[in-house]
């Protein structure tokens, strides 16, 4: 049972998700509320691996409004939780050209914040137009059988 907080709407539009991953993060207390109040962003986020950790940059995560002296800088680098099998098998496909790791959702797993990346590949324009018009397809299609 996982309850989304946030989604990276962009994500689908610009890039190929090849493989979807799930990490934990680790979290100061006064980030957990202001995540659970939802006020958290993934644009322009994206993860990295460094040292043989994966981290994610770019996540802005409002200051709670009660945290005083304990909140964090909002877009500070975060480290993901995920197995040293699982960092080596990212790192190595991210050294192929044109790979990347982008955040899809943050979701709650039980009382764990958890969240979804993917190994993705950058979308060509003509790969943009292209998908934009079978989804315009599909609702038409939907549409025609509703009226029906």
């Amino acid at each position: 049972m996982s309850k989304i907080i946030a989604k990276n709407k962009i994500a689908y539009h610009e890039y190929f998700i090849d493989e979807i991953y799930e990490a934990g993060l680790v979290l100061a207390g006064t980030e957990v509320k202001s995540i659970r109040a939802g006020k958290v962003n993934l644009k322009d986020s994206y993860v990295f691996i460094k040292g043989g950790e994966a981290f994610i940059t770019g996540m802005h995560i409002s200051p709670y409004e009660k945290g005083n002296i304990f909140n964090k800088d909002p877009l500070r680098v975060r480290k993901l939780l995920l197995n040293k099998k699982e960092i080596r098998k990212l790192h190595a496909a991210v050294k192929q050209e044109g790979y990347t790791l982008i955040p899809l959702d943050l979701h709650f797993d039980r009382s764990y914040v958890k969240l979804n990346f993917g190994l993705a590949k950058g979308k060509k324009l003509h790969d943009k137009r292209a998908s934009e018009a079978k989804k315009s397809d599909e609702m038409k299609m939907r549409r025609a059988i509703k009226e029906y």
